[in-house]
């Protein structure tokens, strides 16, 4: 039979199938195992209502081998084989899938789980050979073909005197050039490596001759070795996350989490997910115990292993997982997926979202019963993926915002521990009318604000704030139930009762004049001075006018760049029952303004420094206190 003309629209299209389609040219073995396995698969259906097929059919599996010396690599299984016409239909026809034909011609309900469907995958063998020779013989058949192709001039199909069903691919490696060292898939630890990194699930065994020294002298002679080759099965067929709850244990979890994602640690939480309906799929997920590393870096690469069937399709499927749950590891397998041509990405979003979503539900409803029962562990999550949840609920103008902030925790004054906010709305004292915050560097930092004196002197409990953006989480969430966020520092956090407030009014209104001159005497550096309502005992403090707080001023600081940054517009609260405010007042009756703008500066100074935030001048400010000591 003489040679054969791709039956395409022009040698491009091989050219094209090979070089282009296939971003990797490794994937090779997975698409010729893949192909074998569905050979297999055929087989084993027709198997089932066919008695002499599952008579002489034997075990049903894929041999690998490589010879150096021929530089070949050599796929042979013992599945349904071909005819010569379906040798000339599949390998001759390009994108003519004869898996693709077997599914639909079945119509059973239970159609059997082939992944093949495009008929180009074959061709994925010409990336790394230069001649490729196909041997098979059908099940039913008593004569076998071989078809050989050199790649894009064409092919022939010649008998073949084999006496065995099933298929042998044999592909003839190219010789090294300067851009592909294409001897590296020769070594056979390269070729165990491929089929456990693409190929570790298919059902069927794929076997390999290995060559191990064996000790053959008598017992207590000395040793004496020979090389022995032993068949080994390479692949582990059936993966730990299609086997039930009941079959594996934790520690087997927390074992193949370890091997599977580089870490030396246990998971803090294993996720399970057997999923039936649009889109049927199984999971496996981890929550590690310590960051991944660079994490919260920008090179960092979030997503899931994502397998069709048993066979890797992408070791990182970043749709899978959103921003804020990026720290799951873990593995899914669909055998629903529309795979693309190349298998190497998906053709349509809709299944991909279907999944990610369900697994985003879980992975918070994990969470959930890990924060209900477990909540050390809890702490220890937070501690390591809170900020990972919060700028969740920044990011996307707080889309996320609801569906994320039962996981939110902050520091409560009370507790003295991480709360969760609808704990702390659970004891809200009665009439208290919002949920109050502080912000500071340090837990430490805040509880000694003088703001929080009068909070805690009310018993209300007080949510710290010590992460920079911290103060962004909660005015993104806005409330929690119909409980708004209040900060203790601003102007309407109405702590004080009806007689208290009109005490503050009139001392404001008393100390106006006194009030207008500390203005004119530090500047621009405030927008105004009043009488406090936030102070007890301390005798002086800042607070913000307008919609950047201080906290926000100080955040902004911290941006990278030399433009004017956002500032506040602060305001200089005096305690106006404080001895230090008594001293500024004589100060100002006895007309000694002199004294009494030093007495000013010295308190603005210490309440920048009560906020945070830098002293102006230090040298000044350490004098003004000297003076008064002197």
């Amino acid at each position: 039979m003489g040679k054969k003309i791709f039956k395409a629209e022009s040698k491009r299209l091989m050219e094209l199938m090979i070089n282009s389609i296939y971003t990797n040219k490794e994937i090779f073995l997975r698409e010729i195992l893949s192909n074998a396995s569905d050979a297999l698969d055929k087989l084993h259906f027709i198997s089932l209502t066919n008695e002499a097929v599952r008579e002489r059919m034997g075990e049903l599996k894929i041999k690998v081998s490589v010879d150096k010396e021929s530089r070949t690599i050599i796929v042979t299984d013992n599945g349904i084989g071909m005819s010569a016409k379906e040798l000339e239909e599949n390998l001759g026809t390009i994108a003519k899938s004869g898996s693709y034909q077997f599914k639909t011609e079945v119509q059973d309900d239970e159609k059997p789980d082939i992944i093949g469907q495009f008929g180009v995958g074959f061709y994925s063998a010409f990336m790394i050979s230069d001649n490729v020779t196909v041997t098979s013989r059908k099940y039913d058949s008593e004569k076998a073909y071989i078809w050989q192709s050199s790649g894009v001039d064409g092919y022939t199909i010649e008998e073949s005197d084999s006496d065995k069903f099933g298929t042998q691919i044999v592909m003839h490696v190219k010789e090294d050039d300067e851009d592909n060292k294409y001897s590296d898939f020769l070594e056979s630890y390269r070729i165990r490596s491929l089929i456990k990194k693409y190929s570790d699930y298919i059902r069927y065994p794929i076997k390999m001759d290995i060559e191990k020294s064996v000790n053959i002298a008598e017992e207590g002679k000395e040793p004496e070795y020979k090389t022995v080759t032993e068949t080994e099965t390479v692949n582990s067929m059936v993966p730990i996350w299609q086997r039930s709850k009941k079959e594996v244990t934790d520690t087997e979890c927390a074992e193949y989490y370890k091997e599977k994602f580089y870490d030396f640690s246990d998971p803090l939480a294993v996720i399970r997910v057997d999923a039936e309906g649009v889109v049927c799929y199984k999971a496996m997920m981890f929550i590690p115990s310590r960051l991944p590393g660079g994490f919260y870096s920008k090179g960092y690469e979030k997503g899931l292993q994502l397998y069709s069937s048993g066979v890797l399709i992408t070791d990182k499927c970043e749709k899978l997982l959103p921003d804020y749950f990026s720290f799951v590891k873990g593995v899914v397998d669909s055998s629903d997926l529309s795979l693309n041509i190349s298998r190497e990405m998906l053709q349509h979003d809709k299944q991909l979202a279907v999944i990610e979503k369900n697994i985003e539900k879980k992975i918070k409803s994990e969470l959930l019963k890990m924060r209900d029962n477990d909540k050390a562990k809890y702490d220890e999550f937070w501690k390591l993926f809170g900020a990972s949840i919060k700028i969740g609920v920044c990011s996307d103008f707080g889309m996320n915002k609801d569906f994320l902030k039962d996981l939110i925790m902050f520091y409560s004054s009370s507790e003295k521990s991480l709360v969760t906010l609808d704990s702390y709305v659970e004891r809200m004292k009665e009439g208290q009318k919002y949920i109050y915050y502080a912000c500071g560097s340090s837990v430490e930092q805040i509880d000694s604000l003088p703001q929080t004196e009068l909070c805690k002197d009310k018993e209300y409990e007080i949510l710290y704030l010590t992460e920079e953006y911290d103060e962004f989480i909660v005015q993104t969430l806005g409330k929690v139930g119909e409980k708004e966020f209040r900060s203790i520092t601003a102007k309407d956090a109405e702590l004080h009762s009806d007689e208290e407030k009109e005490k503050i009014e009139k001392q404001q209104a008393e100390n106006q004049p006194l009030l207008d001159f500390i203005k004119d005497s530090l500047g621009d550096k405030i927008v105004k001075a009043i009488i406090s309502d936030k102070l007890k005992s301390h005798p002086v403090c800042l607070s913000a006018d307008g919609e950047i707080t201080l906290e926000a001023e100080k955040y902004f600081a911290m941006m990278p760049g030399d433009d004017a940054k956002p500032k506040a517009s602060k305001v200089l609260e005096l305690n106006a029952d404080s001895k230090a405010f008594d001293a500024l007042k004589k100060a100002y009756a006895e007309n000694n303004t002199s004294k009494a703008a030093e007495y000013a500066e010295i308190l603005y100074n210490m309440a920048l420094l009560i906020a945070g935030f830098n002293i102006e001048d230090p040298v000044k400010y350490c004098d003004l206190v000297c003076g008064l000591m002197n």
